[in-house]
């Protein structure tokens, strides 16, 4: 071999030996974080417009049938009691993942603390049972290597990341100590798992919170998990109110439509590395405030601000007709078919500029409900029709058809009926869970 040959060879060797490198680390790159559990930050005050009292004959035997007078306050979820002041406690949270990593942080909200809020220290663990941890994979959080943080009025706070093996479809445990007493807490009104409130003290990384001061459902501080996935990984949000939130199905069970799709989108090959989070708001309204901001004040924050978010589900509108669409009622509260579908317009807008794919899903049954009314009906209808047929949305899940009864299709279904003639059990989830067609997820774009 000559000497020019040599140098060729070594020369190949070099530009190989560079490619190959410079492969391997961008596929290392890819990894990414993607959101595998949230929830909407939400003030402890909970309120709606004042509504007229129903008449006492506008009580009925025929729950099937609206009525013009069936106009008293929202149904369940019921008015929430104000929150325990913590005040040097621990609180320990259980949150259920949709898909797994090989790293993890945690993101805490002080949306609507009115004082900055100090945080003494924080961890996550595995769950065992109950509020015990797999103490084995304890891991402390810090914040720019501190073990203790102070976040601002209306700020939010991302944690490091820390090495831990987060399983699918599975249960963290995030700890929090408040050194002081905090108030004005951010909380997330519906907690779907027990929360644990200790006695006084720091007891983040105890293995477990033995005979708490309290035990509430719902979530503090605590706005989202993040975790490191593979480059095929990506988010689907799921945006809604009471009915995505979950608000009627079983505590600590998983039951929500967004929990059992996730389950779904778990068992799937095709969909096994796609995450859902549920920024469901009990109460919830599209365009005006009530039980938390309105969807399109909080779009920004819950949904673009996501990690690895590639797909939306829109769930909005039934209390903007239950409350705004009842006969008489004034402006701002007010609605009409033609406003709701202009507020869903702009949120297809907004994530379509972001390459965020949309999905609307139709509003569910509520003639039996406490605020339904033949306007507000009329006003549903329109609604569904449009999300049907105008070819706005990317895709189009018909939850509507999913949950009706047979018989009348303007109510619900009554083996999903949780009472109250619009907020679905556990079952009626699962026939909103088992709508959605996976492979609205798998498809090329356009």
């Amino acid at each position: 071999m000559t000497q020019r040959s040599i140098r060729r060879a070594i020369l190949l060797a070099s530009f190989l030996g560079l490619g190959l490198a410079g492969i391997a680390q961008n596929v290392i790159a890819q990894d990414h974080w993607v959101a595998t559990w949230a929830a909407s930050p939400q003030t402890p005050r909970f309120s709606f417009p004042r509504l007229p009292t129903p008449s006492p004959s506008s009580a009925s035997s025929q729950p099937a049938q609206p009525s013009q007078t069936n106009q008293g306050n929202p149904p369940p979820p019921p008015i929430f009691p104000a929150p325990p002041t913590i005040d040097n406690q621990t609180v320990r949270m259980i949150v259920h993942t949709s898909i797994g990593g090989h790293r993890v942080r945690v993101q805490f909200s002080n949306a609507f603390g009115a004082s900055a809020l100090q945080v003494g220290a924080a961890h996550v663990a595995l769950r065992d049972k109950e509020s015990a941890i797999v103490s084995a994979s304890d891991r402390p959080l810090t914040f720019g290597g501190k073990t203790s943080v102070v976040i601002p009025p209306a700020a939010e706070m991302l944690s490091d990341p820390v090495d831990l093996e987060v399983p699918k479809l599975g249960d963290l445990v995030i700890s929090i100590y408040i050194p002081g007493e905090a108030a004005s807490p951010t909380i997330h009104l519906t907690g779907l798992h027990t929360t644990y409130i200790s006695k006084p003290g720091d007891f983040t990384a105890a293995p477990v919170i033995a005979d708490p001061s309290a035990k509430v459902q719902l979530w503090y501080w605590v706005s989202a998990v993040d975790v490191v996935a593979s480059p095929k990984a990506g988010l689907i949000v799921a945006f809604g109110d009471s009915i995505t939130d979950g608000a009627t199905s079983t505590p600590d069970a998983d039951r929500s439509w967004p929990s059992q799709l996730a389950q779904r989108l778990s068992a799937n090959k095709a969909t096994a590395g796609l995450a859902i989070v549920n920024e469901g708001i009990s109460g919830n309204r599209l365009i005006n405030d009530g039980a938390g901001v309105s969807a399109l004040a909080r779009f920004d924050r819950d949904v673009l601000s996501q990690p690895g978010v590639k797909w939306l589900i829109v769930l909005e509108g039934i209390n903007d007709i239950g409350i705004g669409g009842r006969p008489g009622a004034q402006p701002p509260d007010a609605v009409t078919a033609d406003d709701l579908v202009g507020a869903h317009k702009q949120i297809i807008e907004r994530a379509h500029l972001h390459g965020i794919k949309v999905i609307g899903a139709t509003l569910t049954p509520y003639v039996g409900a406490a605020y339904a009314t033949e306007q507000g009906e009329s006003i549903r209808e329109a609604v569904n029709q449009w999300i049907r047929t105008s070819g706005a949305y990317d895709a189009v899940i018909d939850f509507d058809a999913a949950t009706q009864d047979p018989a009348n299709p303007k109510q619900i279904r009554p083996a999903y009926n949780i009472r109250d003639h619009l907020h679905p059990n556990d079952e009626g989830y699962k026939a909103m869970a088992d709508a959605v067609d996976l492979s609205i997820f798998t498809r090329k774009s356009k």
